[in-house]
């Protein structure tokens, strides 16, 4: 039997110990094992969020804006100079050619946002006005 030089076994105070699965919960997370704040935001949560009816795939498109018309033209001229970029980088050539671009340059885009507006307000009130506004999915439109 051999003999251990220390004769007794202290705990190194230096290094940490980890706690057991249980305490991580008791020391990490003390409101969640006793508290109801969870189940109240929860209610409210509930409370607050109301569901929504299916969009009607005949309404009226949402206007463009005279950034998307921008990015609309000059997508294929970006790609063109940079064959290799990504989506996204694509997206932040779009944004700072855009950010370039002063009021003079951007008057045709906005002009045609504005075209676009317009037709877009247009088409809503003429779909809310012959009542195709709560469901119109089982109904045929004429073309």
């Amino acid at each position: 039997m051999e003999h251990d030089p220390r004769p007794f076994s202290r705990p190194n105070l230096f290094q940490p110990t980890l706690p057991s699965p249980g305490e991580w919960t008791v020391r990490i997370y003390p409101l969640l094992s006793s508290s109801s704040t969870l189940t109240r935001k929860a209610a409210e949560k509930a409370e607050k969020s109301v569901r929504k009816g299916k969009k009607d795939r005949k309404g009226p498109k949402r206007p463009l804006s005279a950034y998307m018309f921008f990015s609309q033209d000059w997508r294929e001229r970006i790609k063109a100079e940079n064959p290799d970029a990504g989506f996204g980088e694509v997206g932040k050539l779009l944004g700072a050619k855009w950010k370039e671009l002063d009021e003079s340059e951007k008057k045709p885009y906005v002009e045609q946002a504005a075209r676009d507006k317009e037709r877009a307000d247009k088409e809503k009130a003429d779909y809310d006005k012959n009542g195709k506004g709560d469901s119109g999915d089982d109904e045929e439109a004429d073309d």
